[in-house]
Parts: C-alpha cells; structure tokens; sequence
C-alpha cells in the first residue's frame, strides 16, 4: 500500500513494502525527482538498508557463536511494513517488527519505524529502531535514494557538480566480494572545490567517505545551480551511481558499512556497527532539500 504526502510544493509517495520512498514529484513543474527504478541500470528507488550497510564476508554474519546467510544491504528493504495509523497530517509512519523470517536470518527482537515528514521544500526521513530482547542488539541502518539528474544527457561530458560541506578527503575502495580492502583513493574537487560528475567517477564502484564529518552535500545542474542538497550526521556516506549512462547518482547517509575483506568476527565487532542494550532505541534522521523549487 502507499501512502502519500503532500503540500503546495510537492507530492511525496512511499510504499510499505520496504517503507521505501517511491516519488518527490513538483506540483507545479510535474517534474519528478527520485529515479523511478525504470532503466536496465537498477531497480530500486529509494530502499532502507538494515539490519547491515553494504556487503558482510561471504555473505555470512556471525552472531552468538552461529552463521546466518545475509545478502547485500540486509532484509527490510524487501519486507512488508505495517501502516502506522493516526500520524500527523504532514508525517507518514511505517514499522516493522521480528518475525520468524527476521529471526532466521537475524536473531533479534527488534522494532524498526521509518517516518516521513514534508514541511514545504523539504522531506526529513527518520528511523526509530528498538531493542525488544533481553540480550544486547548490534545492527547498522542506512539510506540509498537515487536521484534523478537534471537534464540528464548519457553522452555530456559532465552530468552534475557535487559540494560538500568540508573537503572530503579520500575514499574508501570496494575491493573483493564487495567488501573494503586497505587502500584509498583521494576525491579530487574542481578550482570551484567542487566534484564534476562525469563518465569516470564511479570507476572505483563507490565513493565511500568514513569518519569524513561530511553533513551536507549538494547536487547542482551542469550550470552549477543548486539541485538538491542532503543534510545528515550519519559517520559514513556513500555517492554511487551505477554506469556513466544511468540517469541518477544516489547519496547514501550510512550508519554502517560493509565488512573489510576477509572480516569473519562476531557482528558487534563489524566496523560501524550501532549497539543497543535491552529496551534501548536509537534514533537517526536525514533531511532532502529541493533547491530549485
């Protein structure tokens, strides 16, 4: 089912399976701006990453002393949520709880709500997960929303500029079985300290700045006009996009990440893994701005 937001300044939908995000259309232009998961490229659109960011060694975590099977960026991206009635007029929630599938793969009792809120120009997105069993609970939650480029044209020598906030320094490597090897490469920014887009930049798969202090980054047009900006606190974000003929990049806050190469310790000791004691709840949220409304 989907549930939808609206205002004067935009229409937002998201859909319970996953609660991912499925449109940020313009009211006035018609134009819409999340990727609408239609091309060869990706079939996604905005999906909800827990309870793991990005790959774990051999598709295994480890936990209490047992392997689970894991694929890439966990379950709930995959699984039906429950509408959550009687929200505010401008917030649609969304919550999902263990279950026997859950608990197959993943043996904790957890509570996970992904709220929507629209105030004018912007779509604040929350996460609430929550400890329900009596054991400590590591996990990691992330974002993955793919935005459209505007004007997009496969064969421009640029696509879009990025800003950050704060030099982003370097980036860590995807390496083998899509977990991070030792090396880094440096993001290299334009004499305007900006990072153009072009049919190169995801060369290295995906720029992955850890432990950057990044909070912002903005989209800008091929003119260099502000697009579309995101504000998070998360410690690690990801900037991807798929070939330099998809139409979209996605900017992923992270409060997780994939496992180094060869990793095959207990989950809780993942690097950036969240924590919680029993009955403890952890909050995140991160902001979408639409500059050019």
């Amino acid at each position: 089912m989907k549930q939808t937001l609206k205002n004067n300044l935009l229409t937002v939908e998201i859909d319970s399976h996953g609660a991912e995000l499925q449109s940020i259309k313009n009211n006035i232009t018609g134009y819409q701006y999340l990727y609408q998961g239609d091309s060869p490229f990706w079939g996604r659109r905005s999906p909800v990453l827990f309870p793991i960011v990005g790959s774990v060694w051999n598709s295994t975590i480890t936990i209490d002393g047992k392997n689970f099977e894991m694929g890439q960026h966990g379950f709930a991206r995959d699984s039906e949520f429950t509408i959550v009635e009687d929200c505010p007029d401008d917030e649609a929630w969304f919550c999902l709880e263990a279950n026997d599938n859950t608990l197959g793969r993943y043996p904790r009792r957890f509570r996970l709500e992904i709220g929507y809120q629209l105030v004018d120009e912007r779509l604040k997105v929350m996460w609430r997960v929550s400890n329900l069993d009596d054991c400590e609970m590591a996990f990691q939650i992330g974002a993955h929303p793919a935005f459209n480029y505007p004007d997009f044209r496969p064969f421009d020598p640029v696509h879009a500029y990025l800003l950050f906030d704060r030099r982003p320094g370097t980036s860590q490597l995807i390496e083998e079985k899509g977990c991070i090897g030792k090396e880094e490469m440096p993001v290299t920014l334009d004499d305007n300290g900006m990072l153009p887009v072009t049919a190169s930049t995801f060369d290295i798969n995906t720029i992955i700045l850890a432990d950057s202090k990044v909070r912002r980054i903005s989209m800008l047009d091929k003119n260099r006009t502000p697009y579309l900006s995101l504000l998070f606190n998360a410690p690690v974000v990801g900037i991807w996009s798929p070939s330099p003929e998809a139409p979209f990049l996605c900017i992923e806050p992270w409060y997780g990440r994939a496992d180094r190469v060869g990793y095959s310790g207990d989950f809780s000791g993942r690097e950036h893994v969240n924590r919680l004691a029993p009955g403890e709840v952890f909050e995140a949220s991160y902001m979408i701005i639409l500059e050019n409304i």
